[in-house]
């Protein structure tokens, strides 16, 4: 078995895009040996900014040989009366190389046996390995010189080799070879001899290529620094992922910034430090810090120039920080309310100003369901949206919410109003946390719920390629609030009552009912059966209660009884219709009627508080209803016995209903 190796340098690629090109190109490797036929171990992918690599271990050195049966003309036509080929019986044996020996009649039919050798894995690779690259999709690709290709950036070498022999590769109007370059600073032509050698070689001369040792790598580079001065470091998966490929050679440096700095929300220079500059914060007993880490691509030690640098530019974007919010803090949040008159929420839609309005009012209503403080609610929602027009947030739009909070904050509002005001937005990403405060939970959901109504009715529903103003992860941040705090919310009646008090008017209500439950659907899809999730969707509309629904769905995830199953949907197929009428148990005739009849009667199914205990009493009807088809023929002749027993089948059939419909589970 041999191992290849490919590397194509490239000038620094979009760090976004790098993670993009290892999956295509894992996936694209795969795809051509798979339908090449041709056998591997195992496929790695790696890449820094300025370059990436493939290597096949265990690539077997050929095609399998296959052995194909042609078929060529009918008997009569490929022999003459003689039994001898005639002209096209020779030709079609001439055409695919064979001879008279290797022809023989199956079904009426001249066939022939021929080998198709297989192709050597350096000859597939020669013919597909530039195509592969070419073919890897991106945003902002370039041409360079007078070339018509595009790429993300320009190609500037390729190393390919197959064990210690060279596999002439051509991308563009680059021609591989067996050496490499190093980082920018360090050996620019190392000799790539065998594939085995490249991870080590590259790490001589100062790469480290392989992207999940490189993170590795920096939290443990960034843990010494902070170590050393008693902090910890303060991070997210995004950017630590974002810094690793943005280097190749990584070093942990601390920085500084001037402690008055410290006086801003916190939010400010930690977003200033992570989203504009990279850098890892610091923190000490929870607390931030003046200091911070960046990760540079350096060799040597000499940092005093990188951390004048990262000063310099963490000063700048500080400094306008300071001014802002000093600025923003002369009046309080509540005098901000009023500039949202000037902020237009949607073009048909009213200001943001209208819809804090509407947010006061869906937010009293939420709250008085949910039994919380109808004032804090009240006036979370009004100043929600206040920090909008301030300068601080103007610079800096992410941290909208958060600055909110802090000026509620300096303004004396509620602890509870401060904090909500922040969580109003959460969750902010599919992995975010959920608002912990009732107030942070009433007016989010208040939020979410209008803009989410208000897109439908402005007729801009979400399609395969867009999703105006984020309403999927607003309908999912409503689903997850509601499920993760048990919160006992009609949300079918807000749902209309937010509709109605959108300035256009439209009956769009079944629409955002289908797309809700649509993201219910996939949202719960990674921890429940599809068939159990459908089932229980079908019979109530989940958004009257969500946690009954998530109740329900528990119960009939839980049932594995294929006798349960079989026996529902014999009661279901039977009844073509419903039939709502008394039952009239002198009508019997069987002693399983009457058994069948006594047992529904024992199973409560109004206000059911717990649906395991209830799914275990639909489970006990089993063998009574088994019984009861086993001695009795519903279609009687009687009319009127035949309706009898169907009223109770009805009655069966609710009970099931209660739950799920029966007739979707496998």
């Amino acid at each position: 078995m041999s191992k290849y190796l490919l590397e194509v340098g490239v000038e620094e690629l979009p760090y976004v895009i790098i993670p993009t090109f290892i999956s295509q190109l894992e996936t694209s490797f795969e795809k051509l040996l798979s339908t090449s036929n041709i056998k591997y171990e195992n496929i790695n992918v790696m890449a820094t900014p300025r370059r990436l690599a493939v290597i096949i271990d265990g690539l077997a050195e050929k095609q399998s040989d296959e052995e194909k049966v042609l078929r060529g003309p009918i008997k009569n036509v490929a022999y003459d009366e003689n039994g001898n080929l005639t002209k096209a019986g020779e030709g079609f044996l001439k055409k695919n190389g064979l001879e008279s020996k290797d022809a023989f009649l199956q079904d009426n039919y001249l066939h022939a046996k021929v080998l198709i050798k297989g192709k050597s894995a350096e000859e597939v690779l020669k013919e597909n390995v530039s195509n592969l690259i070419l073919k890897l999709q991106g945003s902002h690709f370039m041409r360079w010189a007078d070339h018509s290709e595009k790429f993300s950036r320009p190609i500037r070498w390729i190393v390919s080799i197959l064990d210690n022999k060279p596999v002439d590769v051509q991308i563009i109007d680059v021609k591989s070879s067996n050496v490499t370059r190093g980082h920018r600073f360090s050996e620019q032509n190392v000799v790539i001899n065998h594939p085995d050698e490249y991870v080590e070689k590259l790490k001589n001369a100062h790469v480290y290529v392989n992207q999940n040792e490189r993170k590795d790598l920096i939290v443990k580079l960034a843990n010494e620094e902070a170590e050393k001065i008693g902090a910890e470091v303060y991070y997210t998966d995004d950017l630590l992922e974002e810094v690793t490929y943005l280097c190749e050679y990584p070093k942990a440096v601390v920085c500084y910034f001037d402690e008055k700095y410290l006086e801003l929300p916190e939010e400010v220079p930690i977003t200033v430090m992570a989203h504009h500059q990279r850098y890892f914060a610091l923190k000490k007993d929870g607390r931030l810090t003046n200091q911070f880490i960046t990760i540079t691509n350096f060799i040597g030690d000499d940092f005093e120039n990188i951390k004048a640098g990262n000063l310099r530019v963490v000063r700048a974007r500080l400094d306008d920080g300071v001014f802002f919010f000093k600025e923003d803090l002369k009046k309080p949040l509540e005098a901000y309310v009023d500039g949202l008159k000037g902020m237009t929420f949607q073009k048909g839609l009213g200001t943001v100003y209208d819809k804090t309005q509407r947010l006061v009012k869906l937010s009293e209503k939420i709250a008085k369901e949910l039994n919380a403080d109808v004032e804090k609610a009240k006036r979370c929602a009004l100043l929600c949206k206040a920090d909008l027009v301030t300068s601080l947030v103007y610079e800096f739009t992410e941290l909208q919410g958060y600055i909110g909070a802090d000026y509620a904050k300096h303004a004396n509002e509620d602890e509870e109003v401060c904090i909500g005001i922040k969580e109003h937005y959460f969750p902010i990403n599919a992995d975010s946390e959920l608002a912990k405060t009732k107030t942070g939970q009433v007016v989010g959901i208040a939020d979410k719920l209008d803009t989410v109504c208000a897109v439908f009715a402005a007729g801009k529903k979400p399609t395969g390629s867009s999703d105006p103003l984020g309403v999927r992860r607003a309908a999912l941040g409503i689903i997850k609030t509601v499920i993760a705090n048990d919160l006992k919310l009609n949300l079918e009646n807000l749902i209309v009552d937010t509709i109605k008090a959108l300035p256009v008017q439209s009956d769009c209500a079944q629409d955002v009912y289908e797309f809700f439950n649509q993201r219910l659907a996939i949202y719960l899809a990674d921890n429940y059966k599809k068939d159990a999730i459908e089932a229980c969707l079908c019979v109530k509309n989940p958004l009257k209660d969500l946690t009954d629904f998530m109740n329900r769905l528990k119960a009939v995830s839980e049932l594995d009884s294929k006798s349960v199953l079989e026996s529902a949907n014999r009661v279901i197929r039977i009844l073509k219709t419903n039939v709502d009428a008394d039952v009239n148990k002198d009508l019997f005739k069987d002693e399983s009627e009457s058994m069948l009849y006594e047992q529904i009667g024992k199973i409560q199914s109004g206000n059911i508080s717990d649906y395991q205990k209830y799914m275990s009493e639909i489970t006990d009807l089993t063998p009574y209803i088994e019984k009861f088809f086993e001695n009795v023929l519903v279609m009687d002749n009687d009319e009127k016995v035949k309706n009898n027993r169907l009223a109770m089948l009805t009655k069966l059939k609710n009970l099931y209903e209660n739950i799920a419909d029966f007739s979707k589970l496998q």
